[in-house]
């Protein structure tokens, strides 16, 4: 393998580790200027080793994005019940200036088990959005047809993604501000390992029905055609929607709500993208709407640690920039691929698809 081909596989590997660490803890406004290049150095490991890891396995055994959100939910799971412990820790966040959201939390205790409903939906639900899907689907907005779903790393490469993960997340559970020395009830941390590999296992299962999909694909087509994929703006609102939606109603309503929209978003998600002309755009549109919300309210948001307001607000004008530079970008290589495929599909056979030189 020569040199620039290494480069060019290893270069979207390494914008996924760094970007995942970002909009996991920066995109909403958790951090200030100055402070985020450290928080995306430290926590590379573990937020980028992850979002590399599952995407790389969803992509070499076809799982998907439904694979991926599984995945990502497997993630969130592992990283807030067995890593920083967050979801049993009812002081996590009372050293921040989230302490006033415990009262809130333990409004949707859950009986026996000891863990906030209310925080579940949100550090799981932020872990598949921000972390995980956002991430991946603007990294691979960047790249041609053919490397967005194609593997980017060798087995050393797999095996160095996931020794990654492992390291951060053992540096996490070993550092006093990661785990903040709490540990959580074996029955606590078996229910978070168990609900982890459920999840996994139903991502794994989709190589299976992808599998019957496929052969499914090659029956004679039927009279009526199905209808076309909807325009990127559908999708968008879609998960627009259920993001915010998710957060505005308090209690145990609050949490079935955000539960309704889900289901009702990954439902109309799958049937849209098995529609014809479903493509990159739509999954650019999906992935990217909640960090352009979160984006948006991190303005109305406190850091994690006290700032004045002029670093605040430089901060937050930082991440406005930064989404916007990201997905703008993103969306200008979507398209313009795009509009040169639409091109080169209607030169007729044989017609070169611009003038010669």
């Amino acid at each position: 393998m020569t040199t620039e081909t290494l480069r060019r596989r290893l270069a979207p590997a390494v914008a996924l580790l760094l970007l995942a660490p970002w909009t996991a803890e920066c995109s909403w406004g958790g951090f200030t200027l100055t402070g985020m290049p450290f928080v995306v150095l430290v926590l590379a490991p573990m937020y980028g080793g992850a979002a590399l890891l599952i995407r790389e396995t969803a992509r070499r055994l076809g799982l998907g994005w439904p694979g991926i959100v599984l995945l990502a939910a497997a993630f969130g799971v592992v990283q807030a019940g067995l890593v920083d412990q967050s979801l049993f820790n009812p002081g996590f966040l009372d050293d921040t200036q989230f302490a006033d959201t415990r009262s809130a939390a333990e409004a949707t205790l859950v009986p026996g088990l000891g863990f906030s409903a209310r925080q579940a939906v949100d550090y799981v639900g932020n872990h598949v959005a921000l972390t995980i899907c956002a991430s991946i689907a603007l990294v691979e907005s960047y790249l041609g047809a053919g490397r967005r779903s194609r593997p980017w790393l060798g087995r050393p490469g797999l095996v160095a993604a996931a020794l990654l993960w492992l390291g951060g997340s053992l540096l996490v559970f070993a550092d006093d501000g990661g785990r903040k020395g709490f540990l959580a009830a074996p029955l606590q941390l078996a229910f978070a390992t168990g609900l982890a590999l459920a999840l996994v296992t139903a991502a794994l299962l989709r190589r299976r029905y992808a599998g019957r999909r496929h052969a499914d694909a090659g029956r004679p087509p039927t009279d009526a055609g199905p209808p076309a994929a909807p325009h990127p703006v559908w999708p968008a609102l879609v998960v627009l929607v259920t993001y915010v939606g998710a957060g505005i109603v308090p209690g145990w309503p609050g949490v079935g709500l955000a539960a309704a929209l889900a289901a009702v978003t990954a439902v109309l998600l799958m049937r849209w993208s098995r529609r014809p002309g479903w493509g990159q755009r739509q999954v650019l549109a999906a992935g990217s709407a909640s960090l352009v919300v979160a984006a948006a309210f991190a303005y109305d948001g406190p850091t994690y640690s006290p700032a004045s307001p002029a670093a605040a607000l430089v901060g937050d004008v930082a991440v406005s920039a930064i989404v916007l530079l990201l997905v703008g970008g993103a969306w200008w290589r979507v398209s313009g691929r795009a509009a040169r495929d639409r091109r080169r599909a209607a030169v007729p056979a044989g017609h070169p698809a611009s003038p010669p030189a």
